[in-house]
């Protein structure tokens, strides 16, 4: 009897044997549906032992954990990664910090990871391969005689060619990225971004086949948890005097914070009639604290929050809440739900969920406003959102104003375009039409169709 296609996923790391979050929320539900493997790091890191896969199952699902050594984890994660992909990625050449060793850590863990998964795979198994942690991994599969089926999705942006430029060992990563079948991309901007790289950088390599996959959510599960009692009401609907703004972030430089919260103060600084009737909440739980830049950023931001509460609060009104704990889908989809301004303004990011979130939350009769940073994947499928440009303090604050402002009316017709395009591209056709793909690559390096957005 033949051997049952399974789908392997390859991610930095695995979900947690109880729960997930991120990219694995996403894709469990359907993994668990048909024979499955997730393979990646476990979140420990040991001196030893190193070897060591640890595996348990999830229904279907076979999720296989790996540790790694503190200092792997150091070169590939928080070195290269981290420091200079993440950044080069976000256009930030500013914050990369490249060190040969760094590079050499992330090469050793992808082909460490490769090995790792060797002995694991079936013949039949389609490879699909996430995130720029694992830009060669491909690479290092076909050094091993691994022959499967492989894919690639990139979750975060990929820079234009003149900034990609910067990046050292860009030539030696195109090479490994090129082993993969097929890749995919967040938006045209990305794919083609990539193309006019390779071209102009390797024109003697072959171009896999290329594809843009937006992600998506489920806006019917989510309007489901938004529905819920709310855990915390910010807002309540017996006190109409104050209309809420909210942003969730992860505390991070490329997410456009610092610019959020000036805009934000030039509001309340040319409309004073908003006093005591309008308070952002920003969430934004902390990450990485002990890197520089993050540091920096936090401190930036506590000195922002404070101008901002002396200036313009009193004893009865709070103009801003900044809470940097953790929160989850539990507590969040009501709040974004209360929320008659869903902020997010991101300086530059691959799709950025949390916008679709927002929008799936909404009160289908009362809904309220996306207020969104053209720079992020979003902003191509969401043409219901009022886009600005995050660097310009004014265009954000007019949107606020705007959007505090706007009739009920154009907020249902608004919101009507957003979910219908959340319901046509959610986060089950995202993976169906990304395999679907990958299965039909015959080695064109013809880009695919790219998916319709409504």
């Amino acid at each position: 009897m033949e051997m049952q296609e399974r789908v392997v996923i390859v991610a930095n790391r695995t979900p947690a044997a109880k729960s997930a979050g991120g990219l694995a929320s996403g894709l469990l539900d359907a993994l668990k549906r048909q024979p499955s493997l997730w393979f990646g790091w476990s979140g420990e890191l040991r001196e030893e032992d190193s070897n060591t896969v640890q595996l348990f199952s999830r229904n279907r699902l076979t999720v296989a954990a790996i540790p790694l050594t503190p200092d792997a984890h150091n070169r590939y994660y928080n070195g290269f990664a981290n420091g200079v992909l993440w950044p080069a990625f976000h256009h930030r050449l500013d914050l990369m910090c490249f060190s040969e060793d760094d590079y050499l850590g992330y090469l050793e863990v992808n082909q460490h990871m490769a090995a790792q998964l060797r002995p694991l795979l079936r013949e039949r198994d389609l490879i699909w391969v996430h995130d720029y942690h694992l830009l060669p991994f491909a690479g290092m599969c076909r050094q091993l005689g691994i022959t499967q089926r492989m894919g690639f999705f990139l979750h975060i942006p990929f820079p234009v060619p003149c900034v990609a430029q910067a990046i050292p060992r860009i030539d030696e990563l195109l090479d490994a990225m090129c082993d993969y079948d097929l890749l995919g991309f967040q938006t045209e901007d990305d794919r083609s971004a990539f193309v006019a790289l390779c071209r102009e950088r390797r024109p003697e390599i072959r171009l896999p086949t290329t594809g843009v996959y937006p992600i998506g959510v489920d806006p019917h599960e989510l309007q489901r948890e938004a529905e819920a009692a709310p855990l915390v009401e910010l807002w309540p609907e017996d006190d109409h005097h104050i209309q809420g703004i909210l942003s969730v972030d992860r505390l991070d430089y490329t997410k456009g914070l610092p610019e959020r919260f000036k805009a934000y103060a030039l509001l309340l600084e040319e409309h004073p009639e908003l006093h005591g009737h309008v308070q952002l909440v920003q969430i934004a739980p902390p990450s990485r604290t002990d890197v520089p830049a993050y540091a920096e950023l936090r401190r930036e931001l506590t000195a922002l929050a404070g101008q901002i509460l002396g200036r313009h609060g009193d004893l009865e009104w709070q103009p801003l809440r900044y809470v940097e704990r953790q929160h989850d889908r539990a507590m969040l989809m009501p709040l974004y739900r209360q929320a008659r301004v869903g902020l997010v303004t991101p300086l530059k990011d691959g799709m950025n969920l949390v916008a679709k979130e927002y929008v799936a939350a909404q009160d289908p009769d009362d809904p309220g406003v996306l207020v969104l940073s053209r720079f992020a994947g979003a902003a191509s499928q969401l043409d219901g959102a009022l886009l600005v440009n995050p660097h310009d303090p004014g265009e954000v604050a007019e949107a606020m104003r705007q959007a505090l402002s706007m009739s009920r009316e154009e907020r249902r017709a608004r919101y009507r375009r957003m979910w219908e395009v959340l319901c046509a591209s959610d986060i089950n056709g995202w993976r169906t039409r990304y395999l679907k793909d990958l299965r039909a690559v015959q080695g064109s390096s013809e880009p695919l169709a790219t998916p319709l957005s409504a």
